[in-house]
């Protein structure tokens, strides 16, 4: 059963009461919160007072996010992580997303997979002890330092945390990095966008093109899910639309529910 999640950002401007409502209006099973919006995390509410609202509302917290620049292991991240795993636990959330580097440097395989793997090791007793997963999401912009899931799953594996990290899976950076392997046992969540501007070279497409996902796509949402599904995946998959169309939706919640009609369709409909 394909289970819908909102990413904040999708609807960035709105308070977490109307965040709900329009999750509830959209039927979602969960929404996912952040920390980069100019409405705080949880609102005016704590962690616990915003998770039993959640839970009254019939919602599920699929990750807070989120810990910026996590493969840069140094104290300021170890304190963001140890604060928003700390909120995780006390809302339910059931993840927090680890975002890597977006800096342009450039670093060597070996080099990114020594820093993920010294990041990763720091983390886990952390996420171990809240119960909480580590929700890793590779960025496909060339600028990354991080952009591709095979490198998550191959320290992921080598640490032996496949119980408290995963991977997010988003549509828009797997089109970007070009990968074509899908690592459903390892995958958590699927984040979702549209791009239809068809003439932009994929290397200079930015997060501003990020849409709801209609019949105009070009990255393939419904192929992406669809693999992932065939291989096991049975997380939600989340709307994450960062486009000033999208953030000015008069009707959201039609609008959305829309979306996620048009890809259930999709995915649902019998063979030719």
């Amino acid at each position: 059963m394909l289970r819908f999640s909102l990413n904040h950002m999708s609807v960035a401007s709105a308070s977490l009461d109307n965040l709900l409502d329009i999750a509830v209006g959209s039927q979602c099973a969960g929404v996912e919160l952040r920390n980069d919006l100019a409405e705080p995390l949880f609102g005016v509410r704590d962690a616990a007072a915003a998770g039993a609202l959640l839970r009254e509302r019939g919602l599920e917290i699929f990750a807070l996010a989120q810990v910026s620049a996590f493969n840069r292991c140094n104290r300021q991240m170890l304190s963001s992580a140890e604060t928003l795993i700390e909120q995780a636990a006390a809302c339910g959330a059931q993840g927090v997303c680890l975002i890597p580097a977006n800096d342009g440097a450039v670093e060597s395989r070996d080099q990114r997979i020594a820093m993920l793997r010294e990041s990763l090791e720091a983390l886990l007793p952390l996420l171990q002890q809240a119960d909480v997963t580590g929700l890793v999401e590779p960025l496909g912009f060339e600028t990354a330092s991080l952009r591709y899931k095979a490198e998550v799953v191959e320290v992921i594996n080598e640490l032996n945390a496949a119980s408290h990290i995963k991977i997010i899976h988003d549509t828009f950076h797997h089109y970007l990095a070009g990968e074509t392997e899908f690592f459903a046992p390892h995958t958590a969540l699927v984040h979702v966008s549209g791009v239809c501007d068809k003439t932009t070279l994929a290397t200079h497409l930015t997060d501003a093109h990020r849409g709801l996902v209609d019949d105009r796509d070009r990255l393939q949402n419904v192929e992406q899910i669809d693999a992932l599904m065939r291989a096991g995946f049975a997380g939600p998959v989340s709307m994450e639309a960062f486009a000033p169309e999208v953030h000015q939706m008069t009707d959201p919640a039609t609008q959305l529910a829309g979306s996620y009609r048009y890809i259930a369709s999709q995915l649902y409909a019998p063979a030719a």
